[in-house]
């Protein structure tokens, strides 16, 4: 099996002006001869005694995966399979934790302990892309008769605390154990518009890491996940406490998302700024510059200022201090305190000061949610492909070779693919829906490729999501199919189309590109359901 980095996944990779570039550390199934490999620790000094240090061992084990992605600019078809290297962890409750890029549409997983010659079929019972990490559960389960789970840390570690990293890289079959130190410990933003906590260490994390515990004292601190491109000695652990949020957010198996306070906001640090908003030098705080449009009965106003988070007091520059710990983003306490959605927040409003009980969203209720390992929807018609708008879309929109001649051009034209990344539905069931081809066809002779445009009207009809477009055409009577997009409409083509001819060339295109089917099988049976 041949080694190289997977697309990159942590870190909001969706963002267009990212001052650095992380890349995930699982391995894949190419060729990357010029990544540095960890240096294998002699075994007295995996620990700090031999049996703390067998103990984790017995703990680690490396995750094989067969993976197809979605091809989201041909959704009818999945990318070719490749092989991805990682590694994991047996945790309580006879299941082990690994990364979620290193399993993401897998159709085949197995473990493999250290040091022996069998592999265990696993499957995925949980998954958060968000935060990058992945639950598996094995088909025999005798496997953690011998494997027991490796005790958790209750606490963050101290910077400067000596860290094992255990996994399996790229350039040997064997585990690998590398040593360094806690560098920091951070509140940054991770997959898909989630924040959490991050450690950094200098230990060598490379590929095939990812899933890996990185430990301290013989108890796991928590899980390696990336490494900073073209950087040394600098890379990144997800903490236990986000793994702990993980485990105990799970429903049956369904993990809900994380939480979010969708605001802007400025600190307190102009002078200009505290004098406009009328504030002596004893407040601090945040001051709110705007506030997600939903719920509408957001309590939360311009320039009310947050000073405080529950019971943490907010600095002027939007951190709270941990007991104990680092000074944090105060964001860091939305996921800790949210109670049924919400969050107490205490602000100064034109000096009053009030308590308010705001609203909080989650990932998975987000306009462009995570596709978290389901394939997109489709709809064809005529030499139009439709689906509809996800992170995973506008990630690969972005960063493909595709993509990236798209870029400028989204930008330019308006698209609310950039401007509502983050943003709430503005309604039960809203949906951005996306021209993700145009296949040839003398239908669209004349008119510019709209990869990547969002539909706003078909014949006057604005668009609820891709279930409603395929209504739309259904019920559609006009003689011309009129394609109007969202965005300056100085910029975007007004596509206009023979209803019946393009009723006729649809069965000949799906043919010419060698697509079965219409559209995804939830897409056809609205297709087919004509009211009468």
């Amino acid at each position: 099996m041949r080694t190289c980095l997977p697309s990159p996944q942590p870190f909001a990779r969706h963002r267009l002006l990212a001052a650095l570039v992380f890349v995930a550390v699982g391995v894949a199934s190419a060729a990357a001869p010029d990544q540095d490999q960890p240096s294998p620790l002699p075994a007295k000094e995996a620990s700090s005694s031999p049996a703390q240090g067998d103990a984790v061992e017995k703990s680690v084990v490396k995750v094989f995966a067969t993976v197809r992605h979605p091809d989201h600019f041909k959704p009818w078809n999945k990318l070719a399979a490749s092989s991805l290297v990682g590694t994991g962890v047996v945790i309580e409750g006879k299941r082990i934790l690994s990364n979620a890029h290193v399993i993401l549409y897998a159709s085949q997983i197995q473990v493999q302990a250290n040091e022996a010659g069998d592999k265990v079929t696993a499957k995925v019972v949980a998954i958060s892309p968000e935060i990058d990490l992945a639950l598996l559960q094995l088909d025999d389960e005798s496997f953690f008769d011998s494997h027991p789970p490796l005790a958790r840390a209750r606490r963050l570690p101290a910077i400067t605390d000596p860290v094992m990293v255990y996994g399996f890289p790229t350039g040997g079959f064997s585990l690998s154990i590398t040593k360094g130190i806690v560098s920091r410990v951070e509140f940054v933003r991770y997959n898909y518009g989630a924040v959490g906590l991050r450690i950094q260490v200098d230990a060598a994390i490379n590929p095939g890491n990812s899933g890996g515990p990185a430990v301290v004292g013989g108890k796991m601190i928590g899980v390696a996940f990336a490494h900073l491109s073209k950087s040394e000695n600098i890379s990144y652990v997800i903490p236990c406490e986000e793994i702990d949020l993980f485990l105990n957010k799970m429903v049956d198996g369904t993990y809900p998302g994380r939480h979010q306070l969708r605001i802007r906001s400025l600190g307190l640090q102009n002078p200009s700024l505290r004098s406009f908003l009328r504030v002596d030098k004893t407040v601090h705080g945040l001051a709110v510059e705007a506030v997600s449009r939903h719920p509408a009965d957001n309590p939360l106003q311009k320039w009310d200022i947050i000073t405080q988070i529950g019971d943490a007091a907010v600095d002027d520059e939007g951190f709270i201090k941990l007991e104990g710990g680092p000074r944090v983003g105060f964001n860091y306490l939305v996921e800790q305190i949210a109670t049924n959605n919400k969050v107490p927040l205490t602000v100064l409003r034109s000096g009053r000061r009030l308590q308010l009980q705001v609203p909080v969203a989650t990932t998975n209720n987000a306009l462009m949610p995570s596709l978290r390992g389901s394939y997109p929807s489709y709809f064809v018609y005529g030499p139009l492909v439709f689906s509809e708008a996800s992170q995973d879309l506008l990630s690969d929109l972005i960063t493909s070779k595709v993509g990236a001649t798209w870029t400028v051009r989204l930008v330019g034209k308006g698209n609310p693919l950039l401007r509502r990344t983050d943003d709430s539905p503005d309604f039960p069931g809203e949906r951005l829906v996306v021209v993700t081809s145009l296949l040839p066809h003398k239908l669209s002779r004349g008119y510019d490729d709209p990869t990547g445009d969002v539909v706003k009207s078909v014949n006057g009809v604005s668009i609820k999501n891709l279930s409603h477009l395929v209504e739309v055409l259904r019920d559609a009577t006009e003689p011309f199919i009129i394609i109007e997009f969202e965005g300056n409409p100085l910029f975007n083509d007004t596509l206009v189309f023979s209803r019946a001819e393009m009723l006729a060339a649809t069965d000949d295109i799906l043919s010419d590109n060698s697509i079965r089917t219409q559209g995804s099988s939830d897409l056809m049976a609205v297709w087919n359901n004509k009211k009468n």
